[in-house]
């Protein structure tokens, strides 16, 4: 299950973990103009960890999930 909130300066998509197995905690994706930010809970730190993506490792890491093993360089659209 996923939620996706618009809100002033960004775009939040929270991911949440169904199922009947272990269960991660929730994993909130924030879309800003300059880049991405993953959030996820630590429950044996107790505290929320944090990964920056420029734009650009954000659609290489998009492109990524879909090809074979490998080095690949990306030609900049923009």
């Amino acid at each position: 299950m996923f939620s996706i909130e618009h809100e002033f300066d960004a775009t939040v998509v929270t991911l949440v973990d169904e199922g009947s197995s272990y269960l991660q905690e929730d994993v909130i994706v924030s879309s800003f103009e300059e880049c991405i930010t993953v959030e996820q809970h630590d429950p044996q730190l107790d505290r929320l960890m944090k990964v920056t993506l420029s734009i650009s490792q954000m659609r290489d890491l998009l492109a990524a999930v879909s090809l074979p093993e490998g080095v690949y360089v990306q030609d900049d659209e923009d």
